[in-house]
């Protein structure tokens, strides 16, 4: 078996159409800009909400409500270097300081790329063969749900969603954190299925509406590899490695 992109995602990378996710955003007055001088600038806030809100490393940003000295930051678009609570650190050399106290807002710029689309997804995986397309209404039982750390997940927010890192030559992977899930049936694992963050029930998708991945599920050769694939109740299942490649030539 292979990789098998449901039709709404290859609409999405083909055309550009607008997909189902809403960017990130927060606003506040708490947020500050700060150069960093010989290290890394970075925009700061009080509220510590920037992990919460959903950003994450390599998202792209634009910001708007600045006055003052930092108002020459309004309308430009960095790129997320680290995350955390109360810091988002962008290039350096590429902020001019300003304090917290003005309305600032900070949006995520969402685009259709595979890394955007699954943004914040999780992964299932069900016992039996994979469908012959990911338009396909799901097949056998969902042995495990996979997300960041095994954490609970709701579709529409951010918390826990799997995320992928920057594509590089041609390749696109997982993101350091781990991915990981308990056994939820036990049952021997046959294909899995990647879902965007949007509540889809994994149903027929006779309309096109859902960005989805199949691929197989083995120990060898498949496109999701495991040490076993036996899956016991209770037990921590961990997608060491996960990466899709675009293949350098077409048919």
């Amino acid at each position: 078996m292979a990789f098998r992109f449901s039709t709404k995602l290859r609409n999405l990378i083909l055309s550009g159409a607008p997909s189902r996710r809403t960017s990130v955003i927060l606003t506040g007055t708490g947020i500050a800009a700060v150069d960093g001088g010989a290290g890394v600038d970075s925009f700061t806030d009080t509220g510590n909400g920037f992990v919460t809100a959903g950003f994450s490393v390599g998202d792209a940003v634009l910001v708007t409500g600045f006055a003052g000295t930092g108002a020459v930051n309004n309308g430009k678009i960095f790129t997320l270097v680290t995350v955390a609570a109360g810091t988002l650190e962008v290039a350096t050399g590429s902020l001019a300081a300003e304090t917290a106290g003005a309305t600032v807002t900070i949006v995520q710029v969402v685009g259709n790329s595979l890394r955007d689309i699954f943004k914040d997804g999780i992964l299932e995986i069900y016992s039996g063969t994979q469908p012959t397309s990911a338009d396909a209404a799901k097949t056998g039982t969902l042995l495990a749900k996979i997300t960041l750390g095994s954490g609970a997940w709701v579709a529409g927010a951010p918390a826990n969603g799997l995320e992928f890192g920057l594509a590089s030559a041609g390749v696109i992977a997982k993101e350091t954190p781990v991915w990981s899930g308990t056994g939820l049936v036990a049952g021997t694992a046959g294909w899995y299925r990647l879902y965007a963050n949007a509540t889809d029930a994994g149903a027929l998708d006779s309309s096109y509406e859902y960005p989805r991945i199949d691929g197989s599920v083995g120990t060898s050769g498949a496109q999701l590899n495991a040490s076993s694939t036996s899956i016991s109740v209770g037990a921590t299942i961990t997608i060491d490695s996960f990466q899709i490649t675009l293949a350098e030539e077409g048919a």
